[in-house]
């Protein structure tokens, strides 16, 4: 009952998102719904005047990226803590386990989630990162559409790691808006890649990442950021006009430098040539995806020869989740380049989620009576972003 009250309230949160307004005490900043539609494409048509071939594609990806970095005030090496990892009440389902984990990113401050493995795995297996999307009650980590997508890739042979947003489920050290919260969002997903990379049984050389909305945000930047990344399920969040309407996306100049303005679709489009799968919809930001923000990005794999692993599955009656129909596709697409084993989820031709156990988020929670928060946690808003500076 819990979790499909939860289910209910994303589409409070993305009307939420939409609502979202530019800051004019910022004008350097890309909040909310920045464009129209209309000033998204032509945007695109500006973007694309830039370059018109792989050479000069390149100089302008490495402006982004840099401008990535300096907008979010990424240092070139961080000075992460050793992992130390934490890991607890592990439990044996069917075809697969689930663990509790946390481990330190900078010192203090500690990522919280979830680690699924499959069961019976012989030799490496792929790993694939989850970050999830805002929900109105800050507990996204323990929706239905969480857990099952987490237990079906680890069902298909995957190390899938599911971590918390800043302020959701066990990240309460501070809270979700804090001005530098898409800096320390980003520096945890790096520090959650370092943990799944760690896993002796993970092969490194197939990681992927897939999030919806604001994981979604979360999933192209990592992919962007980090060449450990090498396939790519950003789920109804790549769009001309939408800029994400919370701190944790826009709350630092990214898109508006001094040298260049760029969007989320370029910023997805630095994944090229790697496997990419745009999951869209008609409800909300996305539903011009087909039209839109694909055909710019297919030209970037144009240039590398690659338009064969970029796909859009486009669902023109949904809104925004990452409900059965976004998880089918997503599935099949990790399945394909990441080599996983869809025979192992398939009842009568079908991807079958029933056999998935849905846990108690009790019993999923990182910090309890049993395991407390470690006693060298950072805590509070001031004092986290005093150890961000």
């Amino acid at each position: 009952m819990y979790i499909r009250i939860l289910t209910t309230l994303i589409s409070l949160t993305w009307a939420w998102q939409l609502s979202a307004q530019p800051n004019p005490d910022r004008p350097d900043l890309c909040q909310g719904a920045y464009y129209t539609e209309a000033q998204g494409a032509e945007a695109l048509r500006t973007f694309a005047s830039t370059y018109h071939d792989r050479t000069s594609w390149e100089a302008r990806s490495h402006q982004i990226r840099q401008g990535l970095r300096e907008g979010m005030d990424l240092p070139t090496k961080p000075l992460f803590a050793p992992l130390r990892p934490i890991r607890h009440s592990l439990r044996k389902m069917d075809g697969y386990t689930v663990e509790n984990v946390a481990f330190e990113s900078l010192p203090g401050i500690y990522v919280t989630g979830n680690l699924y493995r499959p069961l019976k795995a012989t030799g490496k297996s792929a790993g694939v990162l989850c970050p999830h999307g805002h929900t109105a009650n800050q507990d996204a980590r323990f929706l239905e559409q969480a857990q099952q997508r987490c237990a079906t890739l680890a069902r298909m042979g995957a190390v899938v790691f599911i971590y918390d947003m800043l302020g959701y489920g066990d990240s309460k050290q501070c809270s979700h808006k804090i001005p530098k919260a898409l800096k320390l969002q980003t520096l945890n997903g790096l520090r959650a890649l370092d943990f799944l990379t760690s896993l002796p049984e993970v092969d490194t050389d197939r990681i992927g990442v897939s999030g919806e909305s604001g994981g979604g945000t979360q999933t192209f930047l990592l992919t962007a950021l980090d060449s450990r990344v090498k396939v790519s399920v950003p789920v109804v969040m790549v769009s001309a006009h939408f800029f994400g309407g919370c701190v944790c996306e826009s709350g630092m100049p990214i898109h508006k430098r001094p040298t260049h303005q760029t969007s989320n679709v370029e910023i997805a489009g630095l994944a090229a040539p790697r496997p990419m799968l745009l999951v869209s919809d008609g409800k909300d930001w996305t539903k011009n995806t087909p039209t839109v923000e694909f055909p710019y990005i297919r030209t970037i794999y144009e240039f590398y020869g690659a338009t064969d692993k970029l796909e859009n599955v486009h669902l023109p009656d949904e809104g925004h989740d990452y409900g059965p129909s976004k998880r089918m596709a997503a599935y099949r697409f990790l399945a394909k380049h990441l080599k996983l084993d869809l025979n192992r989820v398939l009842k009568d031709g079908q991807i079958d989620e029933k056999r998935n156990t849905l846990l108690d988020p009790n019993a999923l929670r990182v910090f309890n009576d049993a395991f407390p928060q470690p006693n060298s946690a950072v805590v509070g808003d001031e004092a986290v972003m005093t150890l961000l500076k």
